[in-house]
């Protein structure tokens, strides 16, 4: 079977002859060749050489840059503004919403170290920027796109299958993009009310997008809030996402798609409350050493039938860390296949910039060996 076969088996109940073996690299492969990392712009060409590097390491490809598949307007009321400038040396990205309600934008700046755009300024400061940004998400129209997935589907061919995302719930916008996690949380106590309204309003325009996802030819649909059960706790998840979540899912479901969610920190209680939602998968899973579960216990909390996509923690790839520990982490998480056949082999999150190409060109040898059925 080549890995494209052998993710649709897992997804459709099938027992493939290897698990397979999907790995992230674009954090690694923009950092390793020093390309642009711009959240400017759509990818709706397919990245050549990132599906070629996937192919020369002999791994799956799953997730194509940012978002393919689908664009956004704005209503008329809604001034949506991005643009570049200076952060004292650095460059940074402000992204603006003006709306009739007033103006708000966000920051993020540049970090060579890293590689990666740290958030600076947070955008949501009060109730009336809460306001601002629940208008002007509720005026976004999904159109579809659906030339550029299929342009990255056919440069992947049988290299893997390519995600098609729905970005975050309302929760996962202010969680991770625009209030962050400490403002959140107190917001879920002292505003109660107005954030039950933006999470109703917000999620609502968000279905919108699910309801063009079904119509797409992405087989699989990513969703997540980056999930964390000691952020999005399962009784935090039950009063705020969970009923988006599950509704989602149905939808997706009716039209014959198949559903992976990123948790890509804590596990314990997350994998139950995502699996509860129906989805099929949850992807970036990050056991121990790193995580708070084993690989086995994983397994135990989640059941025969949802499927694992994970395993290895982001410190393993980097070259100060014993290589064993990479190996034995790997074959721990391969072992679980023996209590089921719903498992994938990937990154806890991505694969980091600094990693050992080495041990990225080792993965599928060992998958190769431990992983056949």
């Amino acid at each position: 079977m080549n890995m494209r076969e052998r993710i649709l088996s897992v997804f459709e109940g099938e027992k493939p002859d290897c698990v397979p073996c999907i790995l992230d690299l674009s954090h690694w492969y923009y950092h390793h060749y020093k390309l642009p990392w711009d959240l400017t712009m759509s990818y709706y060409e397919p990245d050549k050489g990132l599906i070629e590097t996937h192919r020369r390491f002999g791994v799956g490809f799953y997730v194509p840059i940012l978002s393919v598949g689908r664009k956004v307007e704005y209503s008329s009321a809604v001034n949506c503004a991005v643009w570049k400038e200076d952060y004292n040396g650095p460059p940074s990205i402000v992204w603006q919403y003006e709306t009739p309600y007033g103006r708000i934008k966000r920051q993020r700046v540049w970090e060579e170290k890293s590689y990666s755009w740290p958030i600076v300024d947070w955008g949501i400061k009060n109730e009336k920027d809460l306001k601002i940004l629940q208008y002007a998400l509720s005026q976004r129209k999904f159109l579809p796109e659906f030339e550029s997935y299929n342009k990255w589907k056919n440069e992947v061919g049988d290299t893997g299958v390519v995600y098609m995302s729905t970005g975050y719930s309302a929760m996962g916008m202010l969680l991770n993009v625009w209030m962050g996690v400490e403002k959140t949380i107190y917001a879920s106590y002292d505003i109660e009310q107005q954030l039950t309204e933006f999470v109703e309003t917000v999620n609502e325009n968000n279905l919108q997008l699910v309801d063009l996802l079904c119509e797409s030819p992405a087989e699989i649909i990513m969703m997540g809030d980056n999930f964390s059960s000691d952020i999005q706790s399962p009784s935090f998840f039950e009063k705020w996402s969970k009923k988006y979540y599950c509704e989602a899912v149905r939808r997706l479901h009716n039209a014959g798609k198949k559903v992976a969610v990123y948790i890509d920190r804590r596990l314990k209680g997350a994998l139950r409350m995502i699996m509860d939602t129906g989805a099929d998968c949850g992807d970036a899973l990050t056991p121990f050493p790193g995580g708070d579960l084993t690989p086995d216990q994983c397994r135990e909390e989640a059941g025969e039938n949802f499927i694992l996509s994970g395993g290895v923690p982001p410190f393993l790839w980097l070259p100060e860390t014993d290589i064993k520990k990479f190996e034995r982490a790997i074959i721990n998480w391969l072992e679980t296949k023996n209590k089921s056949f719903k498992i994938m082999l990937a990154a806890g999150d991505q694969v980091p910039p600094k990693a050992d190409e080495k041990r990225i060109k080792l993965t599928r040898n060992i998958v190769e060996e431990y992983g056949k059925f």
